[in-house]
C-alpha cells in the first residue's frame, strides 16, 4: 500500500482483516485474468460444501423490459411476496442486499463510530463483528455455553454497555437453536439500552421457532432473514430485516436508494409466490440427508463429537488437529470443499459440511472412508 493510502486510510483498516467468505477462501482458484468460462469451470469441477448454499440449479426467467429504468426503492411485489409469507406488515418489512446490508444498516443507524459497541456470542456469525470494526463500533463478546446456550448471567453484566445485541438462531457456524425463552429473557434484559437482533438467516429449517412473534411486543426486537439458504437464492442476494415500523424507516434513511435490482425483485417474489412447496420440499429432503451423515459421522472413529444441527449443516469435531486437518487436506485434494472452523472459541478441531445433493454427501463419505 502506497504511503499516501496509509496516510488517508483509517487507521484501523490497514490491519484489518476482512471476513473470508466461502468463495474468498478458494479464490486463487479462479481465473486470475477473470475469463468467465474458466471461472465457470472451476467453480463446476469443485463439490462446494463449505457456504451453506442449497445443492442444485435455479430456473427462473425475467422481463427485461424496464431494465432502463431504475427500480422502486422498494418493489411493491417482493414486500407483498415477502408480507404474504411471513405473516407481518409491508410497513414491517425491509429487503436488502442479503442480510448481510440489514447487519450494516443496523450498526450505522444505532451505533456512533467509535462511541458505542455491539454485543455477540461468540462462536457466532463473522459479519456482525466485521461490519462493526468497518464503522468503528466496539465489540463485546460474551461467548455461548458449552451447550451453545446463551449465558445469561454474563449478558447480565454487560447491560447498559452495548447498543445493539446479536443473537444467531440457528446458529452460525454451530447450527443449533437458541432457547425461545432465553431469547425472549436477553430482549427484557435489553429492552430499555439495546436493540436485540435475532438473525434467522436459517429459520425454514425450524420454522416453529421464529421470533418474529416477539415484533409485536417488544420494541427493541429486530428479526433477519435471507433467500439465501432454503430458497436456493444465495446468488440472488436477497434478505429482509422485520421490525417495527418505526425501525424500519430509520433503516430506510441509511440504505442506498436502489438497493434491489428488478430481476432480483422479479425472481425473489416468484420463489415466494409459487414456489414455497419446492422450498418446503427442499428443506424436507435437506433433513433427511442431514440425518443420514449425523449417523454415519457419529460411527467414524476420528469423528469425537457431533453437534445438534436445526440448519442445513452440520458441524463435527475431529478427535485431534492431526486428524482435522487430515480430514480437511484429504476432501480439499479430492475437491470436495468443507469448511474449518478450529480457529473458532470452543471449536477447536471442528469442521462443517454443509448439506449439499445426496450425491455430493456420498461423494464425501466414499473419499473419507
Amino acid at each position: 500500500m502506497s504511503d499516501l493510502i496509509n496516510k488517508l486510510a483509517r487507521e484501523e483498516l490497514i490491519n484489518m482483516v476482512p471476513y473470508q467468505s466461502a468463495r474468498r477462501l478458494f479464490s486463487h482458484d479462479n481465473s486470475a485474468s477473470g475469463d468467465a468460462e474458466q471461472t465457470n469451470s472451476t467453480l463446476k469441477r469443485k463439490v462446494w460444501l463449505n457456504a451453506n448454499e442449497a445443492p442444485g440449479k435455479g430456473e427462473y426467467q425475467v422481463d427485461s423490459v424496464n431494465i432502463n429504468r431504475y427500480p422502486d426503492f422498494q418493489p411493491a411485489n417482493l414486500l407483498n411476496a415477502y408480507s404474504n409469507y411471513s405473516g407481518l406488515e409491508r410497513t414491517q418489512i425491509l429487503a436488502t442486499r442479503g442480510a448481510d446490508e440489514g447487519i450494516e444498516l443496523i450498526i450505522r443507524s444505532f451505533c456512533r463510530a467509535y462511541q458505542d459497541s455491539i454485543l455477540i456470542c461468540p462462536p457466532t456469525y463473522g459479519m456482525y463483528a466485521i461490519s462493526a470494526e468497518n464503522h468503528g463500533a466496539g465489540i463485546i463478546k460474551v461467548p455461548l455455553t458449552h451447550n451453545t446456550q446463551l449465558d445469561m448471567e454474563g449478558l447480565k453484566q454487560q447491560v447498559g454497555k452495548a447498543k445493539v445485541v446479536f443473537l444467531c438462531s440457528p446458529g452460525n457456524p454451530t447450527g443449533n437453536l437458541l432457547a425461545k425463552k432465553d431469547i425472549v429473557a436477553a430482549i427484557e434484559l435489553f429492552k430499555n439500552s439495546a436493540i436485540v437482533v435475532v438473525d434467522e438467516a436459517y429459520i425454514e429449517f425450524s420454522p416453529t421457532e421464529t421470533s418474529t412473534d416477539l415484533l409485536a411486543k417488544y420494541d427493541n426486537v429486530i428479526v433477519l432473514r435471507t433467500l439465501s439458504k432454503a430458497f436456493a437464492l444465495a446468488g440472488l442476494r436477497c434478505g429482509f430485516t422485520l421490525a417495527s415500523e418505526e425501525i424500519i424507516t430509520l433503516l430506510s434513511k441509511v440504505i442506498a436508494p436502489y438497493p434491489i435490482s428488478a430481476p432480483v425483485a422479479e425472481i425473489a417474489s416468484t420463489a415466494l409466490n409459487a414456489d414455497l412447496i419446492k422450498m418446503t420440499q427442499r428443506v424436507k429432503n435437506c433433513n433427511t440427508i442431514k440425518a443420514k451423515l449425523v449417523i454415519w459421522l457419529n460411527q467414524q472413529n476420528w469423528c469425537s463429537e457431533v453437534f445438534s444441527s436445526d440448519a442445513n449443516f452440520v458441524l463435527f469435531r475431529c478427535s485431534n488437529n492431526n486428524e482435522k486437518t487430515r480430514i480437511f487436506d484429504l476432501l480439499v485434494e479430492k475437491n470436495i470443499l468443507i469448511r474449518d472452523q478450529s480457529k473458532q472459541i470452543q471449536l477447536e478441531n471442528c469442521l462443517r459440511i454443509s448439506i449439499g445433493s445426496e450425491q455430493e454427501i456420498t461423494q464425501l463419505k466414499e473419499v473419507l472412508s
